[in-house]
């Protein structure tokens, strides 16, 4: 298989081009060049997909799949589109739960409507930008666009750090502030098996929208945060806390404590989406030991989170050790 992978020196695009080497596939990525380094005999094609002419490298290539992770205007996604329209027979484009539109109910399926967006937009938020995208890719490329919804991604190489956060918390030891319920489902997809899922599907050239994370409840808090004590081999004290606690402190869930997302919370959702049908065309979650492991394992390794390749910094996640350290003090009171 020859791949094409736009972007390809992220976290998703990183992990995809990896998994399509040690299939042995040929492997094209093309980018600015100014972000990361690929894994040797990848050939690397530069160019700004957002200045005119940027996309001139692509011209006279072809490939059997491409893979793009864009998450800007959803114009980028339409140019590159129309550019590799006879050039490849099939466009993966990594999208995003976030594209529903509110209010999203609990087990959301793909049929459910997304937030407005145009496919030639210069920008939005997130979601839009996210939604405009799949229409850009469906555009051109019809039932031969994969939508690839991606929920909560963890795993080595993560470039937001909510996992690493964690990890680096309890590694630090002490009391931590453990967001309940211990039983709370938690919902997420490896990087890895999101790679290898979308390359499976591009070989059999399969098109339309999928929720690609595990089941709800693949793990749970506690058995997350379990697993990180056991794997920094930490001196740490899980202080298991009501989310109403928590809540009336101001701590905000996902962002001040991240992955979490209380019962009855208004993002709730996001980590009870439905999916049946990616299950189906042969999801397999890995067991978040893994996850956890592999995950510490990297960060020892490289020292601190990385930049995102190629975008805007996001605002850092987890909760500020003086802000923990009051609110562990309230509830000890």
């Amino acid at each position: 298989m020859r791949l094409l992978v736009l972007g390809g020196t992220g976290f998703v695009g990183g992990a995809v081009v990896r998994e399509a080497v040690r299939r042995g596939w040929s492997v094209t990525v093309f980018n600015r060049g100014l972000h990361g380094d690929v894994p040797a005999g990848v050939r690397r094609l530069r160019g700004d997909r957002t200045a005119p002419g940027g996309l001139a490298a692509l011209a006279g290539g072809a490939w059997d799949l491409v893979v793009d992770t864009w998450d800007g205007a959803p114009r980028a996604v339409r140019d590159a589109a129309r550019a590799l329209a006879g050039a490849v027979p099939h466009y993966g484009y990594i999208s995003s739960g976030s594209v529903y539109a509110p209010p999203v109910p609990a087990g959301v399926g793909e049929e459910a409507p997304t937030v407005p967006a145009g496919a030639d937009a210069d920008d939005g938020d997130y979601a839009q930008n996210k939604a405009g995208g799949e229409r850009a890719a469906v555009e051109v490329f019809g039932d031969r666009a994969l939508l690839v919804r991606a929920g909560l991604i963890l795993g080595p190489g993560e470039d937001i750090g909510r996992l690493p956060w964690w990890l680096r918390r309890i590694a630090r030891g002490g009391e931590v502030l453990a967001p309940g319920p211990r039983d709370l489902p938690v919902q997420y997809v490896d990087v890895r098996d999101l790679a290898g899922w979308v390359l499976d599907r591009g070989v059999a050239d399969t098109g339309g929208a999928y929720n690609v994370v595990s089941r709800t409840g693949h793990t749970t808090m506690g058995e997350l945060l379990d697993t990180v004590v056991a794997v920094t081999g930490a001196d740490a004290a899980l202080r298991w806390t009501d989310p109403e606690v928590i809540l009336a402190a101001g701590v905000e869930p996902w962002n001040d404590l991240p992955i979490w997302i209380p019962p009855g919370h208004e993002y709730r959702w996001l980590q009870e989406r439905g999916v049946d049908r990616a299950y189906a065309a042969g999801l397999v979650c890995r067991p978040v030991t893994e996850t956890v492991a592999d995950t510490w394992r990297w960060l020892a390794a490289v020292g601190q989170v990385p930049a995102r390749a190629g975008r805007p910094a996001r605002a850092p996640v987890g909760l500020a050790p003086e802000r923990e350290a009051a609110l562990l003090a309230r509830v000890g009171s």
